[in-house]
């Protein structure tokens, strides 16, 4: 009996992770279809396909493949951290802790893991449309270069002093940029920086994290998972507020000057007002 035990043990420690999820969806007490759990979960039925298969690639980014297999796994009765140390053995990442996920994150990165895999479906459609017409695109290239070469030569050719003054380039100063504050880690990418010149909160991830922007109505102007070193400048306004889904592990400067955290390392913070003097008050 004990050796029986054993060999079921050690066979089930030998599974993959999408092995043991798509066991325990069709071969427990509760079998179900991918399409049920996808729509009590609110999670694309495709990436939960893609769990089970193993197909990470097909899931945008890491931190949403974490925590849908984990709230994945707590719904079919497996170990979650089991689940998602599985997955990471599997791709070669060291088993560290990763930041809690409430409900209100898990709808957020189904939505924007849902738009970015429909983003590069329809750039690849437009690659393939491009290829395959490509000697229309050509002819119709040619076409504009030769019009913008007779403007210039036709069009620069008359001496009509009027028309030079008319022409005559307006030289606009533009607005000063805002000043960079000295960052504790290097910067890697940058985000919004349509509000660069004006920005006086900006946010740098110190570690992997999800931030979300609402404006005072309600929109999401901002909303993705950034890594170390990456930085979003906050439009200038009133009525900010931002979601953190690894709120220690992000640094907000207020007019070059680093304010106090907004939550403690690895947990998850909302309603987070970004209005300069609040960010401060604690200061």
């Amino acid at each position: 009996m004990n050796d029986e035990k054993n060999v079921e043990n050690k066979t089930e420690t030998n599974l993959s992770a999408g092995e043991m999820l798509r066991n325990a969806r069709t071969m427990g007490r509760r079998k179900r279809e991918i399409s049920t759990i996808a729509k009590q979960l609110c999670i694309a039925e495709e990436f939960l396909d893609a769990l089970e298969n193993g197909d990470y690639k097909k899931i945008p980014e890491l931190v949403y493949v974490l925590g849908f297999a984990r709230n994945y796994a707590m719904e079919l009765g497996l170990d979650p951290d089991m689940i998602v140390n599985k997955i990471k053995t599997e791709l070669g990442i060291e088993p560290t802790d990763e930041a809690t996920i409430t409900n209100d994150d898990l709808e957020e990165m189904n939505r924007a893991a849902e738009y970015k895999a429909k983003l590069q479906e329809w750039l690849r459609i437009a690659v393939e449309y491009v290829r395959r017409h490509w000697l229309w695109f050509a002819i119709g290239g040619g076409i504009i270069v030769l019009a913008m070469l007779v403007v210039i030569i036709f069009g620069g050719s008359s001496d009509n002093k009027v028309d030079d003054v008319v022409a005559a380039p307006v030289v606009q100063q533009a607005a000063p940029a805002v000043e960079e504050p000295v960052y504790n880690i290097p910067v890697r990418e940058r985000f919004g920086k349509e509000n660069m010149a004006r920005a006086k909160v900006i946010i740098q991830a110190i570690e992997d994290s999800y931030i979300g922007v609402e404006d005072a109505k309600g929109r999401v102007v901002f909303g993705r998972s950034l890594v170390a070193g990456d930085v979003y400048y906050v439009p200038n306004g009133s009525g900010y507020k931002a979601k953190f889904g690894n709120a220690g592990g992000v640094d907000i400067w207020v007019g070059g000057e680093l304010a106090p955290k907004v939550g403690a390392n690895k947990t998850s913070k909302k309603d987070v007002s970004l209005n300069p003097e609040s960010l401060m008050k604690k200061k």
